[in-house]
């Protein structure tokens, strides 16, 4: 029979049905611990009762209204989210990529409301910040701009965690507007900066002019034990792009902006057909305010250090083993060699992870993980590593 989708992905050889908390089935009823959380989507777990209500109630009433429109839960979204990270402006989206495109045009037009013609964004190494044209550009992966070009002109780039480079650009390129910036790289192999690292870039960004604009896409809604990542540095961004978690599997994004970035924006400068409908903006209500009552940002912070600990404890100091590292429940274990065959590996012992710059083995389990499934996690990921190891010296 032939494949009538775009040969866009490699999917793992098992299909799911139905999800309870960390637990996700396949079609023969098949129980698998979901580290992964559909690449730190699914911060609540699978089905949980407070999104599900959330969703239905609003199926009932109203999918969709136009932007054309005042959307009451968009409105009590952009409060609480603003409430929370201290921003006082919001674009909806339907995805991450494209809150980052709202953040990368933005950027653009505060330049040339500035009077730079020709507006230059920074960008880092081993960054990703998703695949539509000018994302993908301002990714830095070579493997994932091949063959695309040519591609969108107005990017810099800089080493991840480089401030020297960043102050060398400053000092050499006068139409810089913007950085953007991942507090924690997540595609790029959970990669954690200095701790000056966030506070330096916020001082060059004021020194110069710049807009800091910070992709927490992977990194936010309490999955490093804050609300975002940037607030472990004490500093706040002009712009903050949010996505993944946001909906717990519904599609949403957005793009946060403060101080004089909020008022860039003017009617006809930006939208979104689909972006803060009153679906999505509904489940997001349920998703925040189920962090909130179920206490789970401390919860994430609390579970992080415990299974980072486990980990650091049993494969730190064997062989092969580069790094244990992680903030909250966004964890890696890097290795000195390719170890990909790792996914398929767990897969087979019933367990979801993820293995990212072809090295690390990436775990972003749910927030609502309980004690007894951090114990099946950190011994089930030690084992597969320590086989793995003994296997390929």
């Amino acid at each position: 029979m032939p494949d009538h989708l775009m040969n866009t992905y490699l999917p793992l050889p098992v299909s799911f049905t139905h999800g309870e908390g960390a637990w996700i089935f396949d079609t023969d009823g098949t129980r698998y611990l979901d580290a992964l959380g559909g690449i730190a989507v699914c911060a609540l777990g699978h089905a949980h009762p407070a999104v599900t209500k959330a969703i239905c109630e609003q199926a009932g009433r109203l999918l969709h209204s136009s932007n054309l429109y005042r959307i009451e839960n968009q409105d009590a979204l952009a409060d609480t989210l603003c409430e929370k990270a201290g921003m006082r402006r919001v674009f909806f989206s339907n995805s991450g990529a494209e809150a980052n495109e709202a953040a990368l045009k933005l950027a653009r037009l505060y330049g040339h409301q500035k009077g730079i013609d020709t507006p230059q964004v920074i960008v880092t190494e081993g960054s990703f910040h998703g695949r539509t044209m000018a994302t993908l550009t301002a990714t830095g992966n070579r493997k994932i701009q091949a063959g695309f070009e040519p591609l969108v002109a107005g990017f810099l780039r800089a080493p991840y965690n480089d401030i020297e480079a960043l102050r060398t650009i400053a000092g050499n390129s006068p139409d810089v507007v913007a950085i953007l910036v991942e507090p924690i790289t997540g595609e790029g192999g959970i990669r954690i900066p200095d701790d000056d690292y966030l506070t330096t870039i916020r001082a060059l960004c004021d020194e110069h002019g710049w807009l800091m604009m910070l992709d927490e896409i992977q990194t936010g809604m309490g999955r490093t034990g804050r609300w975002f990542a940037h607030q472990h540095a004490g500093i706040k961004p002009d712009v903050m792009t949010l996505a993944k978690a946001l909906g717990n599997g519904v599609p949403i994004g957005a793009c946060l902006a403060n101080g004089p970035a909020a008022d860039v924006f003017k009617p006809g400068n930006h939208g979104s057909t689909f972006g803060g409908n009153p679906l999505a903006t509904r489940a997001a209500l349920a998703v925040v305010d189920t962090i909130e009552k179920e206490n789970l940002v401390t919860r994430a912070a609390a579970l992080g250090d415990q299974l980072l600990t486990g980990f650091q404890e049993r494969l730190g100091a064997k062989d092969g083993v580069t790094e244990v590292r992680g903030k909250g429940l966004m964890l890696g274990i890097e290795l000195n060699r390719p170890c990909g065959v790792l996914v398929q590996r767990a897969l087979d012992k019933r367990l979801l992870i993820n293995v990212t710059a072809e090295n690390v083995v990436r775990l972003l389990p749910p927030l609502i993980l309980s004690d007894e499934q951090a114990v099946t996690l950190n011994d089930s990921v030690c084992e597969l590593i320590e086989t793995f190891l003994d296997e390929t010296p």
